[in-house]
């Protein structure tokens, strides 16, 4: 397998709903594993996830997983996940899905350099950056 580079989002508590928001979103193959699967089925996070896999067929991988007990971690805090290319019709899709229920920090919109832009943090408080590229 070659080599690659993919988002691995931390959650507290609530990464199997995120997960699922995001193969609504994308689509695609998702495989969750909760921490009761791996060796811990009486602990009070048996029910939680220890490791989620996201692919699609537009070939992007997300990965996500609930933090330890213990282990609490602030949502958005130096990070966005980014969507780019040409196809509007898409990445307009996304947007539409990620900014519903979140909140959206720059309208996706025509900007000063040409492409059409946007920034949201979805529900589950990750923030994304979709950028259309266009000939402009």
């Amino acid at each position: 397998m070659a080599s690659r580079l993919n988002p691995y989002l931390n959650f507290n508590g609530d990464a199997r709903q995120a997960m699922e928001f995001y193969k609504e979103v994308f689509g695609g193959t998702l495989d969750l594993n909760s921490y009761g699967e791996f060796g811990q089925p009486d602990a009070p996070n048996a029910d939680k996830i220890m490791h989620g896999m996201l692919e699609t067929t537009s070939g992007f991988t997300l990965m996500g997983a609930d933090n330890p007990p213990g282990m609490e971690s602030e949502q958005g805090g130096s990070y966005s996940v980014s969507l780019s290319g040409d196809d509007d019709a898409e990445l307009r899709g996304y947007w539409e899905k990620l900014s519903e229920g979140g909140s959206v920090s720059v309208p996706l919109e025509k900007q000063m350099w040409g492409d059409v832009f946007g920034m949201c943090t979805d529900r589950f408080g990750v923030p994304w950056m979709v950028n259309i590229s266009t000939d402009s």
